[in-house]
């Protein structure tokens, strides 16, 4: 294991979590903006997102790659971009940060932490 996996696996848990956050919340808020306007929901769901994930790439990628996705994570280790031990900890770690990422949007917006759809 490489010295620097647990700040590497912190960093794709912290930036998953934020984008998962980003998009929920910004979901939650475009629909209660938009007025029943689909078109301005998912403006201002897509805006918030693409901007967050600017953020997160340019601030984790020095880190950890900024994947924050699995599949991801899996094209790398295929291209040897980080090692195939590498890759359960990177999923382990996104699975993570996508649980958390919506529980802090839904208690930023005070909504039931778990719902059911």
């Amino acid at each position: 294991m490489q010295k620097d996996m647990p700040r590497r696996l912190a960093a794709e848990t912290i930036g998953t979590a934020l984008l998962v956050t980003a998009v929920v919340g910004s979901g939650i808020m475009a629909e209660k903006l938009a007025g029943g306007n689909m078109a301005i929901a998912l403006l201002g769901n897509t805006i918030p997102t693409g901007a967050i994930l600017v953020v997160l790439i340019t601030v984790m990628a020095p880190i950890s790659g900024a994947h924050f996705n699995p599949a991801v994570s899996l094209v790398m280790s295929v291209r040897r971009k980080i090692a195939w031990t590498s890759l359960p900890g990177y999923v382990i770690a996104q699975l993570t940060g996508g649980l958390i990422g919506p529980l802090v949007a839904h208690g930023m917006f005070d909504l039931p932490l778990i719902q059911s759809s």
